[in-house]
């Protein structure tokens, strides 16, 4: 009975052992899978860092960029009111002009048929004059309009072009 409990003691003792190396290869293999997985997170975190100020940078560059455009169109409208306001001021003397000659074409004489064809000929000036002072205004109106539209598009051309490149 004996050598019957020593072969049992004995095949515990090494089944035991056996399972003992086969946890310990589990410890290791989860260890090293541990490794790997911290590895690899340190890499992604890595990467995201990057990108992150990558992706700050580009964004910090198109602001920039599209300030500047808006800077620049702010300074063309400038140039275009005050080029504006200029014609605006040539216009009211031409205005004036155009009547200081409708005035002087109504001159009174002495020859009834001369009066009436002055009194015609005014009226002809004061039309003509009104109609070119509409028009005028209109091409004004027109021009300012204009303007403002090229400098928006030029804008918003500069601004799409620095958010491409």
């Amino acid at each position: 009975m004996k050598s019957w409990v020593i072969r049992c003691a004995l095949l515990l003792v090494f089944l035991g052992s056996y399972w003992l190396m086969y946890q310990h290869g589990r410890s290791v293999e989860r260890a090293n899978a541990g490794l790997a997985s911290a590895q690899r997170d340190s890499g992604d975190r890595l990467a995201e860092v990057i990108g992150e100020r990558g992706a700050r940078q580009e964004e910090h560059r198109r602001a920039q960029a599209q300030e500047e455009a808006r800077a620049h169109a702010q300074e063309e409208r400038t140039i275009a009111d005050a080029g504006a306001a200029g014609a605006d001021v040539a216009g009211q003397r031409l205005r004036d002009e155009a009547g200081k000659l409708a005035a002087t074409i109504s001159c009174p004489g002495t020859d009834t048929a001369a009066v009436a064809r002055g009194q015609a000929a005014t009226r002809a000036a004061m039309v003509l004059s009104e109609l070119r002072d509409r028009a005028d205004a209109r091409a004004g109106e027109l021009a300012k309009a204009y303007d403002r539209a090229r400098i928006a598009g030029l804008a918003c051309e500069a601004s799409y072009n620095a958010l491409i490149n």
